[in-house]
């Protein structure tokens, strides 16, 4: 069965969520990324399913941010099911995500990863020295990708759910 992306809908949310919950357990409500995650919402035009039939076996979603007071996104979770992993859904997730926030909003893009693995999409720790996240996190692990129409900010990260509305 082919494999097809496209963005999350209100539908995906279950499957979405289970996927996420299968990959990083419990274990992930403790981690920094999630303070942010917190009383936000996914922007849903950014966020991209995978899909084989009627089964959702990947899934990104990007978040909205301010930095020092300033616009950004944050990328996470991206998770591919064990059946799925190294034929590169991952990177097609990040792409299509990245792609549409580019052509969307044009903000700089900020996650916690590993540097290898993200730098292809853009991504460098160095870009992110000035970004304070809401918890212990290690900095190396902390990357931002500029934006179109923005250099990285700097400052503390807060949830900013008030983003979700495209711009008008």
């Amino acid at each position: 069965m082919k494999l097809q992306l496209g963005p999350e809908t209100a539908a995906d949310e279950a499957a979405v969520t289970a996927l996420i919950e299968r990959i990083f357990g419990p274990g992930r409500l403790a981690k920094t990324a999630e303070r942010l995650r917190e009383g936000n919402r996914a922007i849903a035009s950014l966020s991209f399913v995978a899909r084989r039939g009627d089964r959702v076996v990947g899934a990104v979603r990007l978040w909205p941010l301010e930095i020092g007071g300033a616009p950004a996104l944050l990328l996470g979770p991206l998770a591919v099911g064990a059946g799925h992993r190294n034929e590169g859904l991952g990177a097609r997730l990040i792409g299509a995500a990245c792609a549409a926030a580019d052509t969307e909003r044009g903000w700089p893009i900020m996650l916690v990863g590993d540097e290898p693995y993200y730098a292809p999409f853009g991504f460098a720790a160095a870009l992110a020295r000035e970004v304070i996240l809401p918890g212990p996190v290690d900095p190396r692990r902390v990357l931002a990708r500029p934006g179109v129409s923005a250099p990285t900010p700097s400052g503390p990260a807060a949830a900013a759910p008030e983003l979700v509305e495209p711009p008008r």
